[in-house]
């Protein structure tokens, strides 16, 4: 049976593939799947609950529930004085994932260039190359704190280069930026006249400065696609709801795409949104304090038993260095789950140039992270 050749180019996302390794597994510590070990609020949970039992139970408007959009609008505004029309510049969708999916598919042309930075998630690169583009990398190390440059940028940039995406704070590397240097990227996506589509869906778990959206950039508005979401700052993954925010023509577009697909998100989980921006604030920044004192302990620990380490500015995860071990990416990560049972991600998963690295997410208990830190010294020493 013949497959979609760009399909068949695609490999499984490496993130799965520790993921299912861990199933079935006892006494696997798992540091390997991006997902907050708290339970969504209860305030949250109860709405849902509380929706299902009034019958909410149907279909929504494609672009999502206006309450909702509504309250996106009103949230952005009051947080960072971004405004945007919830009847035509926001559509929600399953997750941040579809978003970012339909703002592919929306923007690319056969042959458009992607520049898209690396370590990176890894849903960056295949989905703009299923969508028919060329997504180009733009290499990140721990040198510089996994940053990119605007001097990288520039280089990249030819007659064909469209979209700039970037991501912060970001996966895997847990790396944000400031202000000032936001508005260097954003001198060039209006010199080359890029657009740029913005992951921001760790925006909360911002630690050492305040979050800036790219959107509020000086004439970035009507040039960025802004992608957010529920799943972390909230804890609720599987709730499954994101949004995309952005001009009005992109918007609409990538809303035709989500009605074929996706139709909409779920009515249940729209309306626990809904509560989470109302109500959710102070678990948000109760989760986001544990957060910064785990990262505090793992990132001393990690340099302390020889695995060099970027301190990140923000999201929960850390992406050490463990070149000095001899091993690959790959065989440290297998090793490390057969012989000490310590669930890891390899560096590779998010690109080339993650070899030489493994991704750990320190959304697990300060006991759970002890431990886990106790195993791979164990580990390091054999």
């Amino acid at each position: 049976m013949k497959i979609s050749k760009r399909v068949e180019k695609v490999a499984p996302s490496g993130i799965r593939v520790f993921f299912d390794l861990v199933l079935g597994m006892k006494d696997v510590i798992s540091l390997g799947v991006g997902e907050p070990d708290f339970i969504t609020p209860w305030g949250i949970r109860e709405k849902a609950i509380y929706s299902l039992e009034q019958g909410y139970t149907s279909y929504t408007s494609n672009k999502g529930m206006i309450e909702l959009r509504e309250e996106i609008s009103s949230f952005l505004k009051k947080r960072f004085g971004l405004e945007y029309d919830p009847e035509e510049e926001i559509l929600i969708t399953v997750g941040s994932s579809e978003a970012f999916d339909l703002a592919a598919r929306t923007l690319t042309n056969s042959g458009d260039k992607i520049l898209v930075p690396e370590p990176s998630y890894v849903s960056y690169f295949p989905l703009f190359y299923l969508a028919g583009g060329s997504p180009h990398y733009l290499k990140t190390t721990i040198d510089n704190g996994f940053k990119l440059t605007p001097q990288q940028i520039e280089r990249a940039c030819d007659k064909n280069t469209k979209v700039l995406v970037i991501n912060y704070p970001a996966n895997p590397t847990g790396t944000s930026y400031t202000r000032k240097e936001l508005l260097e990227f954003a001198k060039i996506a209006k010199k080359r006249n890029l657009i740029v589509v913005s992951d921001e869906v760790y925006d909360e778990l911002t630690y050492d400065f305040n979050h800036t959206p790219f959107a509020t950039l000086p004439g970035m508005k009507q040039k960025t696609v802004y992608l957010n979401g529920f799943s972390k700052s909230y804890a609720m993954t599987g709730f499954r709801v994101g949004y995309a925010c952005g001009p009005k023509n992109i918007i609409n577009h990538m809303n035709k795409i989500h009605q074929y697909t996706m139709l909409c998100a779920s009515i249940i989980a729209q309306m626990a949104a809904i509560e989470a921006l109302k109500n959710g604030s102070k678990s948000v920044l109760q989760m986001k304090k544990e957060y910064q004192r785990r990262r505090e302990y793992i990132v001393g620990e990690l340099n302390r038993i020889g695995l060099r380490v970027h301190k990140p500015e923000g999201a929960f995860y850390v992406f050490p260095s463990i070149r000095n071990t001899g091993y690959s990416s790959m065989d440290f990560a297998l090793n490390l789950i057969k012989k000490k049972k310590v669930a890891v991600v390899p560096g590779t998963a998010f690109g080339p140039s993650g070899e030489g690295y493994i991704r750990m997410a320190y959304a697990s208990s300060l006991d759970n992270l002890k431990e886990a830190i106790l195993r791979i010294s164990e580990f390091l020493k054999r």
